[in-house]
C-alpha cells in the first residue's frame, strides 16, 4: 500500500515570516509531503502500530489508511451526566460492557460508577479502549496511543487492550510517539516514522515477562495502600495473615487469609489489584499462588486445608468458573439476614464466657455473591 501525504497551508509574507525564510532558507514552509510504503495488502493482520517522534507524519499517514472512517476518539462522545457503565453500548448487553472494562484493565468497580470527566488520565483511557472493543469496528485508528497517561499504565494497559482486542475481529493502527509499548503490545506490524522503516511480527521481541514475588505482610499495608481501590467496607478478618504481590519491587496486588477450620479450610478475602496492573492477568495468577501457597500447609498452624473464596466481581467469576484449578460451590443474590447473623454471634459469644466480642453481624446486601474453592492441579 502507498500512501502519499500532500499538506500545503498558505505562505505568508510577514515581516516575521520573512525574517525566518531568509535566515534559514526555509522557503517551503507550507508544504509538506511524505510518501510511505506500507507492504500490509493482502496480509493477514489485527493491530498495526505506527511509531515515531512527534511531527514525523503519524496522524497524516494514519488518516490516509482507512480515509472512510477518519481517526477515532477515545475520549469524545461521553455523557457527562451518566456513569461510564451507561456510556458503553448503552444497548448491549451488561456483562459484556463489564467485561471489557476488565479485560482493558479498568476493573476498578467504583470507577464504573462516575462519569467520564472525573476519571483519572489512566482511567480515561482505559474506558475509551473499552468502548472501542465493545463497538468493534471493521476498522479503526487510534491517535495518541497511551501519550497521555504514565509509561507503567500504558505498557500494561497496552499489553491488556491487544490481548482484548485479538479475541474478535477487525483491523486496528495504533498512533503513538512511545517505542516503549511495542514489546508490550505485540502489534502484528509497525512502521517507524523516524527511520522509515516497516518490520513484521516475526521480527519483534517476546513480551517481557512479570516476575510476581509473594511476601507475608503486616494487615496494616492494606489501609494504607489498597482500601482506596477495594469496594466493599467489611471488619477485619478474624486471625487473617495478609500477603502482597510485587513486580520489579512495587506492590501490585494483595489479599487476606483467615482460618475456617471448622470447615477444614481457608477463606480468601480482600483480593484488590492495583489499577496500573489490571488487565494482563495478574490477579488470577497472584491468587492461584497464595491458595497454593495453603494447600500445601504452609499457612496458619500448616494445616494443608483448601481455600473457599466469594466474589461478585462478574469477570472473575467467569474466570474462576472457567479454571481447572478452582469448582464452584454456591451463589446467592443477596446475603443473609443480617440480624440473625447478630443473634448467632451473641449466643456464640455468651457461650464462650466473652460478652465483648462484636456481634454486628453479617450480611444484609444485595450483591450476587458467589462461592469458590480452591482444589489446585490435582483436586478432585
Amino acid at each position: 500500500m502507498k500512501i502519499e501525504v500532500k499538506h500545503h497551508c498558505s505562505d505568508f509574507n510577514s515581516y516575521r515570516a520573512s525574517r525566518v525564510k531568509s535566515l534559514f532558507n526555509a522557503e517551503k514552509g507550507c508544504d509538506w509531503e511524505k510518501t510511505v510504503n506500507l507492504p500490509i495488502e493482502g496480509k493477514e493482520w489485527q493491530i498495526g502500530l505506527i511509531v515515531g517522534p512527534s511531527g514525523s507524519g503519524k496522524t497524516s499517514i494514519g488518516s490516509e489508511l482507512f480515509p472512510e472512517v477518519g481517526i477515532h476518539d477515545l475520549y469524545s462522545g461521553w455523557d457527562k451526566d451518566k456513569p461510564i457503565i451507561d456510556c458503553i453500548s448503552p444497548d448491549g448487553d451488561f456483562n459484556t460492557v463489564t467485561g471489557m472494562l476488565s479485560a482493558v484493565g479498568l476493573g476498578d468497580v467504583p470507577a464504573w460508577l462516575r462519569p467520564f470527566h472525573v476519571l483519572s488520565n489512566g482511567e480515561k483511557f482505559r474506558a475509551g479502549l473499552a468502548r472501542l472493543a465493545c463497538e468493534r469496528p471493521e476498522k479503526a485508528v487510534v491517535d495518541e496511543f497511551t501519550s497521555v497517561i504514565d509509561r507503567q499504565i500504558a505498557k500494561i494497559g497496552a499489553a491488556a487492550f491487544a490481548k482484548t482486542w485479538r479475541r474478535g475481529k477487525g483491523q486496528i493502527v495504533l498512533l503513538s510517539c512511545h517505542y516503549d509499548i511495542i514489546d508490550w503490545l505485540q502489534p502484528d506490524w509497525v512502521y517507524d516514522t523516524a527511520e522509515a522503516r516497516f518490520y513484521d511480527r516475526d521480527c519483534l521481541r517476546q513480551r517481557p515477562k512479570l516476575e510476581l514475588q509473594i511476601y507475608k505482610v503486616r494487615g496494616t499495608v492494606f489501609p494504607r495502600l489498597f482500601k482506596q481501590h477495594y469496594y466493599l467496607d467489611l471488619p477485619n478478618p478474624v486471625a487473617a495473615e495478609y500477603f502482597v504481590g510485587f513486580i520489579n519491587g512495587d506492590p501490585v496486588c494483595h489479599l487476606a487469609v483467615a482460618p475456617l477450620f471448622t470447615a477444614r479450610a481457608y477463606r480468601a478475602t480482600r483480593l484488590v489489584v492495583l489499577p496500573e496492573w489490571q488487565g494482563v492477568g495478574v490477579g488470577t495468577r497472584f491468587l492461584n499462588a497464595v491458595c497454593e501457597y495453603h494447600l500445601q500447609g504452609r499457612g496458619r498452624c500448616n494445616k494443608p486445608y483448601q481455600v473457599f473464596f466469594h466474589t461478585s466481581h462478574p469477570q472473575l467469576c467467569g474466570a474462576l468458573r472457567h479454571s481447572r484449578k478452582w469448582i464452584q460451590t454456591g451463589a446467592r443474590l443477596y446475603g443473609d439476614n443480617k440480624g440473625r447473623s447478630a443473634a448467632s454471634m451473641i449466643r456464640s459469644a455468651q457461650r464462650l464466657n466473652k460478652p465483648n466480642r462484636a456481634t454486628t453481624g453479617y450480611g444484609g446486601h444485595f450483591r450476587a455473591v458467589q462461592a469458590f474453592k480452591y482444589i489446585g492441579e490435582n483436586g478432585d
